[in-house]
Formats: structure tokens, sequence, C-alpha cells
């Protein structure tokens, strides 16, 4: 019994802190949105349908999901400020 409550607890901790990663990156600067860069299971929000939020895209660089980078970033990182089709790897511009 012990252990169970003790799992229940880890688990209820552990979801809190994925539910509130993405407005804690928000306020912590400067930060944007930036599509299509994200690894598989590693966005931060947004994976279309079907998908609950954070940690849910099915593939690496899913264009309907993103994750929070410093502002002025995404587009020199090859992402894309808003929901694309596809899931090409984003390609750095060269300054």
């Amino acid at each position: 019994m012990k252990s169970t409550l003790a799992l229940a607890a880890a688990s209820l901790a552990a979801a809190s802190l994925l539910a509130t990663s993405p407005a804690v990156a928000q306020s912590s600067g400067a930060k944007e949105k930036c599509y299509g860069v994200a690894l598989k299971g590693k966005n931060d929000c947004a994976a279309g349908p079907g998908t609950s939020c954070a940690g849910t895209s099915t593939v690496d660089y899913q264009g309907n999901a993103w994750k929070y980078v410093g502002k002025g970033e995404c587009v020199k990182m090859g992402g894309s400020l808003a929901a694309k089709k596809g899931n090409a790897k984003p390609v750095p511009q060269k300054n």
C-alpha cells in the first residue's frame, strides 16, 4: 500500500512539472514558439490531433509541434514561427 501511494505521489509530481515547463520556459526571458525543430517526444506543446501537449510529438522535426527557443533564434536554426506541414530536418541559416 505504501509503495502504491509513493508511486502515485511521484507520478503526480512528475506530471505537474511537465504541465508547467512551457510556462516556466516562457517566463524566463524572451522566448518564441519554434515549429519543426523539436525531436520526437521533446516538444513543449501542440503536436497535432490525437496528442495532449508536451512530449507528444511522434517524429523528429514534426512541423506542427513547437518548442520554446530564445527570441530571434527560431528562423536562424531553420525553424518556423508558424505550424507547417511535414517533418523535414531544419536547415540553419548561414550568417
